[in-house]
């Protein structure tokens, strides 16, 4: 019998960001208490756009024991401070969603009660003034400070970041087989999945696997087919375009998000090429009328073929079921608007390794609150991606004016009237967005609150003032004080630079 000493074989079915993360992961945190496996097809491509991060990739480096350095070189990555949100509100305006938080918060209100506090007593200086990461994303200026006062995560190269966890996996004692998977085979009694047969006629058996196949779900739908929710009512994109360029200018540490009539486009700056995509819903513009208009508008010239992707947001109704579990594109999309998918594969990973069965059988009750957990995330970010189309004033196209008349969940309805009542908003069950956020996107978008909690009243207008300067002259000092981004990336990294993908 199977006891929990012996080594648990566990089958990861796709390579890719998702399979590799996995497999990294739990090869490192685990050792010979498994045996790791994963399955992938170099004539299979992967998606590998998910190019923009948010800061708990750190803290999965520091996890799976990556150099930071190292990392940045290998991937050619960039440091990244948030997102320069340009037309969202109306065309022509932009807002910044940036890391960490803005101001200084009390216990019982948040600092935007002070800032609104403040317009009443004659203080101009907006509320983006107060925050340090955005105000050195507008110089263009980064550093890893020593007291962790800059939040921030990465602009990469996911393809270099797939073969990357690659080296570190097969290095921590993951073993990679080379083949197509052909079948899928259940156990007869079970109902589990006990092997995958390869084109070749091998047979990889397993006791846990891990669905990494991307937007197909071979094994959580093709085999197990345990359903999908369909969120593309409230998420109406389907269809994007990705494109790399040369670079043409010193990276920034920020990622651009500029919404046109039916969607928006990305653009990402690494240290050797910029990665550029468009998003879009295909009522309302077609795949060529989207090619055209990418490539009419990236800066320098195209160094990659125009990358076509169909998708359908949402997420499959159980992410693990039976012996299987769903991680990245195979466990449900979001669209790439505030750069989750990296994240989604991760809180997937860490939390699989924090219920990582003992012992012969798993635990329905390990299943249960795996589900619970992972559609809570996509829940909640549902939520906050929703929010970006229907807080907006835009009117000018059909799409808009669709995604400004659309019913929304109640729990967003709740969030967004909250605020706009009250100025408050509360973060619940370590939600992934916290309150600086949801309120940068609304403040951003035009949404301000009616009133304010009363104690930021108690300040007389001398300790207001004081308050308020403080806080300016400190971010302004700071930033000041901080290196160009690029050249501190180049001084990070280190003298050698790997070649472009």
């Amino acid at each position: 019998m199977r006891t929990a000493t012996t080594p648990r074989r566990i089958v990861i079915a796709g390579g890719g960001t998702s399979g590799w993360m996995a497999a990294a992961a739990l090869a490192r945190t685990m050792g010979d208490t498994i045996e790791l496996t994963l399955v992938e097809s170099d004539a299979i491509g992967t998606v590998g756009v998910g190019e923009s991060t948010i800061p708990p990739l750190v803290k999965y480096n520091q996890l799976t024991g990556i150099d930071e350095a190292e990392f940045m070189r290998e991937t050619n990555a960039t440091f990244k401070l948030g997102i320069e949100f340009e037309n969202w509100k109306n065309d022509g305006e932009s807002y910044f969603h940036s890391f960490g938080a803005t101001g200084k918060d009390h216990w019982s209100a948040g600092f935007q009660h002070f800032w609104m506090h403040g317009l009443t007593q004659g203080h101009e200086h907006s509320y983006d003034d107060y925050c340090l990461e955005l105000a050195a994303a507008h110089a263009g200026k980064f550093a890893i400070l020593p007291d962790n006062r800059i939040n921030y995560a990465y602009q990469l190269d996911a393809t270099a970041y797939a073969r990357f966890l690659r080296r570190k996996a097969e290095s921590f004692g993951a073993t990679r087989r080379e083949g197509k998977i052909a079948a899928v085979e259940l156990d007869s009694e079970s109902g589990d999945i006990a092997a995958l047969t390869l084109e070749s006629g091998e047979r990889i058996e397993g006791d846990l696997f891990l669905d990494c196949t991307g937007f197909r779900a071979l094994l959580i739908e093709g085999a197990l087919h345990v359903g999908y929710d369909d969120w593309s009512h409230y998420l109406p994109n389907d269809r994007a375009i990705a494109v790399q360029t040369e670079s043409i200018r010193d990276p920034v540490p920020f990622t651009r998000a500029i919404a046109h009539e039916a969607g928006w486009q990305w653009r990402i700056p690494l240290q050797h090429r910029q990665g550029n995509g468009i998003v879009y819903c295909s009522r309302y513009m077609s795949d060529d009328e989207a090619e055209a208009r990418l490539l009419s508008t990236v800066e320098g010239a195209t160094c990659s073929t125009p990358n076509r992707l169909r998708f359908t947001t949402g997420t499959r109704r159980k992410q693990w079921h039976r012996n299987c579990v769903a991680v990245g594109l195979s466990s449900g999309f979001m669209e790439p608007l505030e750069s989750t998918s990296i994240h989604l594969i991760q809180r997937a990973v860490l939390r699989l390794i924090r219920m990582l069965p003992a012992g012969e059988r798993v635990s329905q009750r390990d299943i249960d609150e795996f589900n619970d957990q992972q559609l809570t995330d996509m829940d909640q970010i549902r939520d906050f991606l929703i929010l970006h189309y229907k807080v907006t004033q835009r009117r000018d196209s059909p799409f808009w004016r669709q995604c400004a008349d659309m019913e929304i969940p109640d729990s967003l309805t709740q969030k967004i009237e909250l605020f706009r009542e009250t100025g408050r908003v509360f973060r619940k069950n370590e939600e992934l967005f916290a309150e600086n956020s949801w309120v940068q996107v609304m403040m951003g978008q035009g949404l301000m609150p009616e009133t304010y909690h009363p104690v930021a009243t108690k300040m007389s207008s001398e300790e207001l003032d004081r308050f308020l300067g403080t806080l300016r002259s400190n971010v302004s000092r700071t930033v000041a004080g901080l290196p160009e981004h690029h050249a501190f990336v180049k001084r990070y990294c280190g003298a050698r630079q790997t070649e472009a993908a």
